[in-house]
């Protein structure tokens, strides 16, 4: 059979995402492309702005790449290329995601292509997706959808209520994660700190993610110069290590002078090497203002780390309250301080719960699970 006729036999699915780089909502789309069966799906990725080296992570060497670059040629200038590229890819459906990816639907529909679109959660300007504006538009486009998916049961009732959309034409799907590359260290991996980190019995309280607003690094870094001032004898032992770039991330580092906590304190910065630095951690922090599923709380998990979280979003989904670790409240720094002193003190409880976290999120969450989900949807559509 020739090539051109194989193809054929394959479904073309056509992602639509804002900016491919490193991200939680990106990392989701790469696993997702990587593990469908080639035999049954051909894929192509096309970004609303443009893409950065993280596109490297999809292994298939099949899949195009486009950049709309939309902020350069305007929106009407970006859908009328988009229509022009899908005429000419003629792709079965045309995923998109979140608030940006509305703008692919027009030209997705006149193409005659199917659509998905799914939401992953909102910025620090929208936290409960209920602002003006958006919901106008989601819900101006809704007939432009074929089928939705949220991630969440706080998404699902967000599409459901909200923004008016029928149930039946919306269903919930987990981010998953890969359980084999995310797992505890067989023994600590304090090699992978700098210099000016190390030292002996270590305590590693660390974070991931996006240094921007909805991320809320500094109460993390308000709570961590809180537990020294209170457990003075911790501040050769206790460490902080922050991996993401941002933004934000000069704010960050200027607070992390003024706090006095600058010593304790690495900023590592975007990397690729976050399963073997997760490895290094003791408790993991999420301080966000808001989540949708959050891949970094789920690869920290499977990492048999201790979760603190806030409780909003799909957080509270993921985190067994008393099992795998605790919730607080967005920015209340001195009651975050307090849980993660009495981790430091304890390290019975973090053994306990690290091992209920670890086999939470492989029961639960597998990388599995959701690609067999997506590809029922995509099937279906």
């Amino acid at each position: 059979m020739s090539e051109q006729s194989n193809d054929a036999r394959r479904k073309l699915i056509l992602h639509v995402v804002h900016h491919l780089q490193i991200g939680g909502l990106e990392n989701g789309v790469v696993n997702l492309i990587n593990r469908l069966p080639p035999e049954r799906f051909r894929h192509v990725v096309v970004c609303i702005e443009d893409f950065t080296d993280f596109s490297r992570r999809i292994e298939r060497s099949d899949v195009e790449i486009f950049a709309m670059n939309r902020s350069k040629v305007g929106v009407w200038g970006m859908r009328w290329q988009l229509f022009k590229l899908l005429r000419r890819l003629r792709p079965d459906i045309v995923h998109t995601r979140n608030l940006s990816g509305l703008d692919a639907l027009l030209p997705a529909r006149l193409a005659g292509a199917r659509t998905l679109h799914s939401e992953h959660g909102f910025d620090v300007d929208n936290l409960e997706g209920s602002a003006f504006r958006p919901t106008l538009l989601r819900r101006l486009n809704a007939p432009l959808v074929s089928r939705y998916v949220a991630l969440s049961n706080d998404l699902y009732r967000v599409m459901c209520e909200r923004w008016r959309i029928a149930p039946t034409r919306v269903q919930q799907i987990y981010n998953g994660v890969d359980t084999q590359k995310f797992t505890p260290a067989q023994s600590a991996r304090r090699d992978l700190l700098p210099l000016s980190l190390q030292g002996e019995n270590l305590f590693i309280v660390g974070t991931v993610g996006r240094v921007q607003a909805v991320k809320d690094q500094a109460t993390l870094l308000r709570a961590f110069a809180a537990v020294l001032l209170s457990i003075p004898e911790s501040r050769s032992r206790l460490r902080l290590v922050l991996v993401g770039d941002g933004p934000l991330l000069p704010d960050l580092q200027q607070l992390a002078g003024d706090l006095g906590i600058a010593e304790q304190t690495w900023f590592a910065g975007a990397r690729h090497d976050v399963a073997a630095l997760l490895q290094t951690f003791d408790l993991f922090v999420l301080p966000s203002l808001n989540e949708g599923i959050s891949n970094t709380l789920l690869e920290a998990m499977a990492t048999g780390l201790p979760l603190l979280a806030t409780a909003v979003g799909g957080n509270v989904e993921l985190l067994t309250e008393g099992v795998v670790g605790s919730t607080f409240t967005p920015g209340d720094h001195r009651n975050l301080a307090v849980m993660i002193s009495q981790y430091y003190l304890k390290p019975e409880l973090r053994a306990e719960q690290g091992a209920a976290a670890r086999a939470h999120a492989v029961r639960s969450f597998s990388l599995q699970a959701m690609v067999a989900h997506y590809q029922a949807v995509y099937e279906k559509i």
